[in-house]
C-alpha cells in the first residue's frame, strides 16, 4: 500500500472507528455490526477490517467499500505521465483489487471512454481478448455511469471464447471458469488454474474444443471444469445449464459457489482480498458447488448431513421445502446388513448407501419461503419480516410480509402462506417451524422504514415511492429485495398510498413545457413553479430558516389553475390527480393526507365555497398554522394500554387551489403567498399551449424531479446564500410592515434562483418573476391591512343605519351601538339585521357566514362576543364588542 493512501485511510479509521495503533496491527476499533471494540485490521495494509469476536459476529468489512471516495477517480489520484503512462491503471488493479502486478505487465493498457449522452468520461483499464475483441473497466467514479461499468469492443463479438493469462498451466488437471477478468486473475495469482468466461451467458464452445484439441495433441486428458459463476441468481442458474451442456460433450464437471450472506455480492476477487483462497476454503466453495448441482433432494440432503451431521435439518431443493430427519437404527442395520454382504463396495460407500437407506426426506412445502430482513415501524410499534417465496415452475417469485404472530404457529403460517402466494401449502409442524425460523432469522438483516413517500430527513434520503430513490445527488434503483441501498442506508418505504411514476431515463426528459407555462400564465406559472419547485426542499429550508410558506392558487373557475396544478405534479411522476377537498375530509383522511408526503405538496381544492355552508365549517384554516413550522398538524393516541401519543411532523408544503380567497385569521394570510389568476390573458393561442400540456406524457417531462434534487446541495447553498439579502430588500419597502411577509417572499425569490441551476430560465422570465414577488409581498401586507369584502359591506351597513360620524355614535333612537365605552362598538347582530330588514337593506351573507367573518374584522377589530350594560336600553344586552378604529 503506498503511504499517502495507507496515511490517509489509517487516519479515517482512527477517527471513525476509535482504533488504537499497537505495533503492526490496528486493535480496539468498535465493531458497526456488534458494536463492541473487537475491530481490528492491518496497520501496514488495512485493506480488511475483521471482528474478532468469531463465533458471536465475525463481521468484516473491505476499506474499499467503506471509503469507496478514495477508491474512485483513479486518474485524479495517480496522473499519468510519459515516464508511467498506466499510472491511474496499475494503481487501481493494485489497490482497488489487491493485485501483484508481476504477472500482469503487459496485459493491460489504460485507455479512455466517454458517453456522449451523459458528456462525462473515465480512465479505464483495458485488457485484449484472443478472439480479436476487448474489455475494459471504468475506473474513476463508474456509479456515475449508472449499470454500465464496462464495455467491450463495439462489433467486435467475444462469444463462444474466453480470456487466460498467457502463462497460465497448460497441463491443469482442472480449470477454474469464472465471469470476469479479475476473478481468472485473482485465482491465477493463488496458483489456481482459471479462464474468465467474461459473462455469465457465454457458453465457451470455441475455446473449449481449442483445449480439447490441444489435450489431445499432446496425450494428455482432459481437464476438469469447475464452474465458478458469481453467486446471483444468474450465476447460479447458468451454472446448473452449462455444467448439464459440458456433460453432454463429454466433460467432468464441477460447480463452486461462494456462499452470499452480505448486503453486497462477494466474488473471487473479494475472497482473494479477504485471503479466503486456501485449501479449507476451496473445499467451502467445492461444497456450496456441490449443493447447487445435486441431482435430488436425497442427493443434496447427504451432503450436508456428511458435512455437519445434524440429525435433523430443513433444506431447499428445486425451490421446495424440505426436512431430512437420521434415523441411527436404522442406519446400523442397514450398514450392518450391506457390510454381511460381499458387494466390493468399498467403506465409503457402504456408508454413504446406508445413509441413503436409513435418511428420511420429507417435503414440508411446495414452494421455499426465505427470510429477506426485518422491518419494522417504530412509531405504531408494528414489524414485519420480509420473504420471497419461489415456486418450482420458475414463475416470478413472490415477495410479501409475514408478522411475528404468524411465524408462531404452523397454522397461522400455513394461512397466512396461502394468503399471499396462490397454491402455496406448508405442511410442517410447529416444531419444525421454529428450528427452521431459529436458523434463518438469526442475526437478519433490518432495512429502515418510513411511512411516507418522499424526504427522511433523519437519512438525508430521498424515497421516491417503491422504484426510484436519490441521496446526496447519488440516483438509486430498487434492489432485488425491493428496498434501496446507500452504503451503509438499507430503506423503504412502506406506503402505498401516494404513486410517482418517475422517468430515470434522461434522454426522454424534455424542458419545453417551461415557454408553454410562460405563455400560458406568465410570471404566475414560474412563481408557482418555484414554489412547486422549492417543495423538493421544504424540510431542509425548515430546518435551516425555521419555516416554509404557504401558497394559494385563486382564480376564476375556467382561468387555469387546475391545468397548471395538474401539470406541476407531472413534473414529480404524478399524473390525474390535483389535490383533495377538506371539506370532504374526515378529520382523520386530513391528517394523513397531510402526514403521507415529506417534501412533496399537500394540496387542497375546492374547500371554500360560498354556497355550501354546512361544509365550511368542518374546515379551520388554522389547522394548517403550526404546518408552516414542519410540526405536527394533528396529535392521535397510539393503540396500546399506554398513554402514548403520535403527533407526526408535517414534512410537505401546503397549496390551496380554488376559486375563493382564502378568509382566516391574521396568522394564517400572513404564512400565505398569494397567486391571482383570470382570462385576460386568454387567447387561441394559450388555450392551444394549455392543451398541450394537458396531454404531455408524465414519462416525458417526470425527470425533472430527478434533475431537482440531484441538485440538493447547490440549490440549498443558492437559497442560504440569497434569502437574507432579498428579506432586506422587502423589509426595505415603505409599504410592508410584515417581517414574516418579507421572509416568505425572499424564500420564493431564491428559489426563482435555484431554479436556474435547474432549467434554463430566460433573463425576461427571471426578472419577471422577481418584480412580481415584489409586488406580491406589497399586495400582501395590503390585503392583512384590509378588511374582508363581507366585512366591509357589513361596517357601511353599520354606519348607514347607525348613523355613525367623526365625533361618535348618534345619540338618538335609531343608534344600535350598545357601548357606553366610546373606544368600543356593541352590536346586537340580532338587532342589526332587523333594523336592516325594516329598511329594506340586504346583509351580505346569511348570519352564520357573517358571524364567522366578523372575527377577522381588522379596521374594527373584534373583541369578544359578551353580554353588556346597554346605553341604549339601560339593561343587559347580548352584544358582538369591536374596537373603534383610530381617528
Amino acid at each position: 500500500m503506498r503511504p499517502e493512501l495507507q496515511t490517509d485511510i489509517t487516519r479515517r479509521l482512527i477517527a471513525d472507528f476509535g482504533f488504537k495503533p499497537k505495533g503492526q496491527w490496528l486493535q480496539e476499533g468498535r465493531c458497526p455490526d456488534c458494536s463492541k471494540r473487537e475491530m481490528y485490521a492491518s496497520a501496514e495494509a488495512p485493506w480488511i477490517l475483521r471482528c474478532g469476536r468469531l463465533a458471536k459476529c465475525g463481521a468484516e468489512l473491505a476499506v474499499k467499500d467503506v471509503y469507496r471516495d478514495l477508491f474512485e477517480s483513479w486518474s485524479d489520484r495517480y496522473i499519468a505521465s510519459e515516464a508511467n503512462p498506466y499510472a491511474a491503471a496499475e494503481a487501481y488493479l493494485q489497490y482497488s483489487r489487491g493485485f501483484d502486478l508481476k504477472r500482469l505487465r503487459g496485459l493491460f493498457s489504460q485507455e479512455r471512454y466517454h458517453n456522449s449522452d451523459l458528456n462525462i468520461g473515465s480512465a479505464t483499464v483495458r485488457f485484449t481478448l484472443e478472439c480479436g475483441s476487448w474489455w475494459e473497466r471504468i475506473i474513476d467514479r463508474p456509479e456515475r455511469f449508472g449499470k454500465r461499468k464496462a464495455n467491450f469492443a463495439y462489433g467486435k463479438p467475444y462469444n463462444g471464447h474466453w480470456w487466460q493469462m498467457p502463462d497460465t498451466a497448460a497441463d491443469a488437471g482442472e480449470v477454474w471458469l469464472t465471469e470476469g477478468i479479475f476473478d481468472t486473475i485473482a485465482l491465477e495469482l493463488n496458483g489456481i488454474a482459471s479462464r474468465a468466461l467474461l459473462s455469465s451467458n457465454n457458453y465457451p464452445e470455441h475455446a473449449l474444443a481449442k483445449l480439447r484439441s490441444d489435450r489431445a495433441a499432446a496425450g494428455a486428458d482432459r481437464p476438469v471444469l469447475i464452474w465458478a459463476l458469481d453467486g446471483d441468481a444468474s450465476g447460479r442458474g447458468f451454472t446448473q445449464k452449462w455444467i448439464e451442456r459440458a456433460r453432454a460433450e463429454g466433460w467432468d464437471c464441477k460447480a463452486a459457489q461462494i456462499p452470499q450472506s452480505g448486503r453486497s455480492k462477494i466474488d473471487w476477487n473479494d475472497v482473494h482480498q479477504r485471503g479466503k483462497l486456501a485449501e479449507k476454503d476451496l473445499e467451502l466453495y467445492l461444497y456450496e458447488g456441490a449443493l447447487l448441482t445435486a441431482e435430488s433432494a436425497t442427493a443434496k440432503a447427504l451432503l450436508m448431513y456428511k458435512r455437519k451431521e445434524r440429525r435433523e435439518f430443513h433444506f431447499g431443493f428445486d425451490n421446495r421445502l424440505f426436512w431430512f430427519r437420521f434415523d441411527e437404527a436404522r442406519y446400523g442395520k442397514a450398514k450392518e446388513a450391506l457390510e454381511s454382504k460381499d458387494n466390493g463396495l468399498s467403506e465409503t460407500q457402504i456408508r454413504d448407501q446406508a445413509l441413503t437407506e436409513s435418511g428420511s426426506v420429507t417435503e414440508i412445502a411446495n414452494c421455499y419461503p426465505s427470510a429477506l430482513y426485518y422491518q419494522a415501524n417504530a412509531l405504531t410499534d408494528e414489524s414485519w419480516y420480509y420473504y420471497r417465496i419461489a415456486f418450482p415452475h420458475k414463475g416470478r417469485p413472490l415477495k410479501n410480509t409475514f408478522t411475528a404472530g404468524q411465524l408462531s404457529s404452523a397454522s397461522e403460517f400455513k394461512k397466512r402462506l396461502l394468503g399471499i402466494a396462490p397454491g402455496a401449502v406448508f405442511t410442517g409442524s410447529t416444531q419444525q417451524l421454529d428450528r427452521i425460523f431459529k436458523e434463518s432469522l438469526y442475526s437478519i438483516k433490518t432495512v429502515e422504514t418510513i411511512d411516507f413517500v418522499g424526504y427522511a430527513r433523519e437519512h438525508g434520503c430521498y424515497v421516491f415511492g417503491d422504484q426510484l430513490a436519490m441521496k446526496e445527488g447519488q440516483l438509486g434503483e430498487v434492489n432485488e429485495e425491493d428496498f434501496f441501498e446507500f452504503g451503509k442506508l438499507s430503506i423503504k418505504t412502506l406506503n402505498q398510498s401516494v404513486a410517482l411514476q418517475i422517468n430515470a431515463d434522461r434522454n426522454a426528459y424534455r424542458t419545453d413545457w417551461l415557454d408553454m407555462i410562460w405563455e400560458c400564465f406568465g410570471a404566475n406559472g414560474i412563481v408557482a413553479l418555484a414554489f412547486w419547485f422549492g417543495t423538493l426542499f421544504a424540510e431542509q429550508i425548515r430546518g435551516q430558516q425555521k419555516s416554509y410558506p404557504f401558497l394559494e392558487v385563486v382564480g376564476e373557475a375556467g382561468s387555469g389553475k387546475s391545468t397548471l396544478v395538474e401539470f406541476l405534479w407531472k413534473l414529480f411522476g404524478r399524473r390525474d390527480y390535483e389535490g383533495f377537498d377538506p371539506s370532504k375530509a374526515t378529520l382523520a383522511a386530513r391528517a394523513r393526507n397531510f402526514a403521507q408526503v415529506s417534501n412533496l405538496p399537500v394540496v387542497l381544492i375546492e374547500s371554500e365555497r360560498d354556497s355550501d355552508t354546512a361544509k365550511q365549517k368542518t374546515f379551520d384554516w388554522d389547522e394548517l398554522k403550526t404546518a408552516y413550522n414542519g410540526r405536527s398538524v394533528r396529535s392521535t393516541g397510539v393503540k396500546n394500554s399506554g398513554n402514548e401519543t403520535r403527533e407526526p411532523p408535517f414534512r410537505g408544503a401546503i397549496v390551496i387551489s380554488q376559486n375563493a380567497a382564502v378568509t382566516a385569521s391574521d396568522a394564517i394570510l400572513q404564512r400565505i403567498v398569494h397567486l391571482h389568476f383570470d382570462k385576460s390573458t386568454h387567447t387561441a393561442a394559450t388555450k392551444q399551449l394549455a392543451e398541450n400540456l394537458e396531454r404531455m406524457p408524465v414519462e416525458t417531462v417526470s425527470g425533472f424531479i430527478l434533475a431537482a434534487t440531484r441538485r440538493e446541495a447547490k440549490v440549498l447553498e443558492v437559497l442560504g446564500e440569497n434569502r437574507a439579502k432579498y428579506e432586506n430588500q422587502l423589509i426595505a419597502e415603505p409599504e410592508i410592515k410584515s417581517v414574516r411577509i418579507a421572509k416568505n417572499h425572499a424564500q420564493l425569490m431564491a428559489l426563482v434562483d435555484g431554479l436556474r441551476h435547474v432549467i434554463k430560465l430566460s433573463d425576461l422570465q427571471y426578472s419577471a418573476t422577481h418584480a412580481l414577488l415584489v409586488r406580491m409581498a406589497i399586495e400582501r401586507q395590503h390585503a392583512i391591512n384590509a378588511d374582508h369584502p363581507i366585512v366591509a359591506r357589513f361596517w357601511e351597513l353599520f354606519e348607514h343605519v347607525d348613523a355613525l360620524n367623526p365625533h361618535g355614535p348618534a345619540e338618538s333612537d335609531t343608534s344600535i351601538n350598545h357601548s357606553r365605552d366610546h373606544d368600543l362598538i356593541a352590536i346586537s347582530l340580532v338587532e342589526f339585521e332587523e333594523r336592516c330588514a325594516r329598511r329594506g337593506l340586504r346583509l351580505p351573507v346569511d348570519m352564520t357566514d357573517l358571524k364567522k367573518h366578523l372575527r377577522t374584522s381588522r379596521l374594527r377589530r373584534f373583541v369578544d362576543v359578551k353580554t353588556v350594560n346597554s346605553k341604549v336600553t339601560n339593561g343587559s344586552k347580548k352584544c358582538w364588542v369591536f374596537q373603534r378604529e383610530r381617528q
